[in-house]
């Protein structure tokens, strides 16, 4: 039998107690036999600690104070953590079931590499399956000139990659993880595991739907900031058509735009809208 190794993931939220025992329930069910699972709450006043209370037992360590937002929180909660994988889910999403025992048999299997990611589901605020976003492969071309397309919550790394490019950076409240991306795949090849992993709400009090244009400077700047690519500046708008379409097709080619998503996912789902009420 293969060695699964241990998994450390945070969970950073604030005042979401209408969403955060769905999202509890989804990493706590997983079964995982080397699970660490942190919480961070940055001190809401809601039913978030009452939640958090409930399944204190089941966590490794959680803490309920003020922070400085939702970077801050996950930094707090990575220094806390010592798991062999890292990965981080916020609030208002959800694991799938079988993701984690999934995530840890590749890593397993591929001792050499250092960051994956998976297919994601984007579900309104109720819980509902809205479609699938099944991806491409990384190329760190379309990444830069055209989108961060990595489904955040489907996204793992070992702990040393972690350390070697610094951890996150507190600079970045938005676009922390497209930043922590891009530093990764400045070093490593992120590997893609075509399975739906995670859950992802879409609804309009969501943060980055919010402040959409302070998401973009973010966006912009860790695309603009290697020498190498300032340089090419003012070609950017012809290379982002190129990336955009380059994107296109290999997402078609994939099936990413017709995916179907499997009867027993959408029947979770369903279960899990009905547990929360």
């Amino acid at each position: 039998m293969m060695t699964l190794p241990s998994i450390s993931l945070v969970t950073c939220s604030y005042q979401q107690g209408r969403y955060l025992e769905t999202t509890l329930r989804s990493v706590l069910q997983q079964g995982y036999p080397h699970l660490e699972y942190l919480v961070i709450d940055g001190g809401s006043t809601d039913t978030s600690l009452a939640t958090i209370r409930r399944y204190q037992d089941q966590l490794a360590y959680w803490v309920s104070e003020t922070d400085r937002g939702q970077t801050d929180a996950l930094i707090k909660g990575f220094n806390h953590s010592y798991g062999e994988i890292f990965g981080w889910l916020c609030s208002d999403d959800l694991l799938l079931p079988g993701a984690l025992q999934a995530v840890g048999e590749f890593f397993a299997r591929h001792p050499r590499a250092q960051a994956l990611y998976g297919d994601s589901l984007w579900i309104d605020d109720a819980g509902r399956l809205l479609r699938a976003k099944k991806e491409i492969p990384f190329n760190r071309f379309v990444f830069l000139y055209d989108h961060n397309y990595i489904p955040q919550p489907s996204m793992f790394w070992r702990r040393s990659l972690y350390q070697t490019v610094g951890g996150l950076d507190a600079g970045f409240n938005l676009s922390m993880d497209g930043d922590l991306w891009e530093r990764f795949s400045a070093r490593t090849t992120i590997a893609h595991l075509p399975r739906y992993l995670s859950c992802m709400r879409f609804y309009p009090a969501q943060k980055t739907r919010r402040l959409r244009p302070q998401a973009q400077r973010e966006d912009m700047c860790i695309r603009h900031r290697r020498s190498w690519h300032r340089q090419t500046a003012a070609l950017y708008p012809a290379l982002h058509v190129l990336a955009r379409g380059l994107r296109v097709l290999s997402k078609t080619v994939a099936g990413g735009y017709h995916a179907r998503v499997p009867q027993e996912v959408r029947q979770w789902l369903q279960q899990q809208a009905i547990e929360a009420g």
